[in-house]
């Protein structure tokens, strides 16, 4: 029987299993790394800004030829308004995502002398920046051992009962307390790529899981007949 979209968290698992489950995916996704391209710090706060609302896929098509020319917060203001909306048109909400990485740029130079800050309080204060843009780059650009709650963590968070919460911010809260230290660095990349191949919105893929028997949904899917 398929899986019924939840409606409300599963009982919460236990430490010991939450810790059975990263070892489980530390052994299947040793390499398990942001989809999205980028080549340093600017271009990948470029990329997780783009990509709100979009696809991966989608951002790394539109930034395949852009960071061919734009690389820093200068190459972006000599670029212009008109002209990142020339790379960025295929992706979602770009009219608005355009003219916040203009004034991001103009930001990064006049306050950070062009640099990406290690600083979640600096970059939180950046356009069109969020919590979990800034612990995207945190994590990814600078190793902090930050959790960015999208959509598939928060969902994976509240239907597997590893971390319930009713917020993305209560979720990461949950996990942060929970996830095993050693494993907290990669943990972000591990929760997102499980919730967006295997633990699916409409019917997660329960057969193929590899933490099927640790999770507590109740509304497993089976194996048709």
């Amino acid at each position: 029987m398929p899986a019924k979209d939840q409606k409300k968290p599963s009982p919460a698992m236990t430490r010991k299993a939450i810790a059975e489950s990263f070892e489980r995916f530390a052994k299947t996704m040793p390499e398990a790394a942001t989809e999205l391209h980028f080549t340093n710090p600017y271009t990948l706060l470029v990329a997780v800004a783009l990509s709100a609302q979009a696809t991966d896929v989608g951002v790394n098509k539109a930034t395949k030829l852009l960071f061919e020319i734009v690389s820093t917060p200068a190459d972006m203001l000599n670029l212009g308004l008109d002209g990142l909306i020339g790379h960025i048109k295929t992706i979602g909400l770009f009219n608005s995502k355009a003219k916040n990485l203009i004034a991001m740029a103009e930001l990064l130079i006049r306050d950070h002398d062009g640099i990406v800050p290690e600083d979640r309080d600096a970059l939180e204060a950046l356009p069109g920046v969020g919590r979990k843009t800034a612990n995207v780059v945190l994590n990814e650009a600078f190793g902090h051992p930050t959790i960015a709650v999208d959509t598939h963590i928060f969902r994976l968070g509240n239907r597997t009962g590893m971390a319930p919460g009713k917020t993305p911010l209560e979720v990461e809260k949950g996990l942060l307390k929970k996830v095993p230290e050693s494993a907290l660095k990669d943990a972000h990349h591990w929760l997102i790529l499980h919730g967006r191949y295997c633990c699916v919105a409409r019917k997660p893929r329960c057969p193929d899981c590899i933490i099927s028997d640790l999770c507590r949904y109740k509304d497993k899917t089976e194996l048709p007949d």
